[in-house]
């Protein structure tokens, strides 16, 4: 962290750049064995278009399909990070507000076109929660994101639905929406009812392994999907990126995707019992439901923590670069179980190296084993127990906070 606040431009990607096969990535929230093979040979067989301009006709009919609206409601971009920016220089807003932590992205796209940003800073203390009550009354435009990355909260619709109203633009980041068996609480379906301006983004980065190919899509009215597009270039999305757009929004895609998105959730729940272990030495989780296929954990020793288990081999996503946490915060994404197994004795062998945790403990010899699930008591099986204290970021006190952070949850803070 700078002393101008979190680097909104530092991502995953950053933690394992010219790695190689050296380290395992738990860094990137991308789905491992991807893109499937015959994705690849539908990208491989777009290739001999390459001399004619991009139609994006097939693709948005596609999109449009998949989610049952019509073509006008549909903008393909080049991932959802040109769609923040097109957002940003599209949209009025007098008064501009993102729900953080969150994907950093909208808010840099918003300070890069001239915005003067609040963030609503959500409690450590209440698992980072949203309430409709969190969000300023006269609030124009408010970006939130939908299962919220890195948190790995998934917010009810019911409680986004009640954010949208006359004069507003709502904006939903649900990047991560399709690794959520069944898409729960998108708010895709809601669309049309919301009062206002409602924007929901997509990407096809994750699930499918295409973050090189950039691609994903805007839903919203026609108005706002126009006025989008005139921000455009022309040909924004490129031949073999459209293709991905059409064979990812078929119904057989649809089925992989949710056969993915059922194995995120028994993985994910394989991880959380085996951080579950180490509870006693001071970890943490963010929130006792977590729903996207990454889990946002606190060490007291993060720091300490991510440069040894660098050194054995793991990768994992500093958190102090999102706003309203410190650096007692690191993301990790899901794997599959061997990888996780792999991981959480690595895990063991970093914190039994560290001193023992505030509080007392005694320090465990490198080596030693870890006690069993069987083995934990009750207060090491809730692993979501002793969250930090509510009303500050990442559990701090308010004199430890930047003054831009010092704000509890529901309260603004200048960005």
């Amino acid at each position: 962290m700078s002393a101008h606040g979190p680097d909104l431009r530092h991502h995953g990607d950053a933690e394992v750049r010219g790695a190689g096969a050296a380290l395992t990535d738990l860094a990137v929230n991308v789905r491992t064995g991807t893109p499937p093979a015959w994705l690849v040979s539908r990208l491989t067989a777009s290739l001999a278009g390459l001399a004619s301009y991009p139609d994006d006709g097939p693709a948005r009919r596609a999109v449009a399909r998949r989610h049952r609206l019509s073509v006008e409601e549909v903008l393909l971009t080049a991932g959802a990070a040109e769609a923040f920016v097109l957002l940003a220089r599209a949209l009025p807003a007098r008064r501009p507000v993102v729900v953080h932590p969150q994907f950093t992205e909208p808010e840099a796209a918003l300070r890069d076109a001239g915005h003067l940003v609040e963030r609503v800073l959500l409690s450590a203390g209440e698992g980072f929660t949203l309430r409709g009550e969190d969000v300023p009354a006269d609030a124009d435009l408010v970006v939130v994101g939908n299962p919220t990355n890195p948190t790995s909260v998934l917010h009810p619709a019911a409680t986004l639905a009640r954010l949208a109203r006359p004069g507003r633009t709502l904006i939903v980041d649900e990047a991560f929406m399709d690794a959520v068996p069944g898409e729960q609480e998108s708010l895709v379906p809601l669309l049309r009812e919301l009062p206002g301006r409602t924007v929901v983004l997509r990407s096809l980065t994750k699930t499918w392994g295409l973050a090189g190919l950039r691609i994903g899509y805007v839903l919203s009215d026609p108005a706002t999907v126009r006025e989008l597009a005139a921000h455009q270039p022309l040909w924004p999305v490129s031949a073999p990126a459209l293709t991905a757009a059409e064979a990812c929004s078929a119904p057989e895609a649809l089925a992989e995707a949710e056969t993915a998105a059922e194995r995120f959730t028994r993985d994910r729940a394989h991880l959380r019992r085996g951080l579950a272990v180490f509870a006693a030495a001071g970890l943490r989780e963010a929130t006792p439901a977590p729903r996207a296929p990454f889990l946002l954990v606190r060490h007291p020793r993060a720091q300490a923590l991510r440069s040894r288990l660098r050194a054995l081999g793991f990768a994992v996503r500093r958190g102090d670069t999102f706003p309203g946490l410190g650096e007692e915060w690191f993301r990790l994404a899901v794997r599959d179980r061997r990888t996780t197994d792999r991981f959480t004795e690595a895990l063991g062998t970093a914190l039994a190296e560290q001193e023992p945790p505030p509080g007392g403990g005694a320090r465990r010899t490198p080596g030693a084993p870890w006690p069993r699930t069987s083995d934990r008591t009750s207060s090491e099986r809730t692993f979501s127990e002793g969250t930090p204290s509510e009303g500050t970021p990442s559990g701090r006190t308010a004199s430890e906070c930047a003054p831009s952070e010092r704000a509890p949850s529901g309260r603004t803070a200048p960005g």
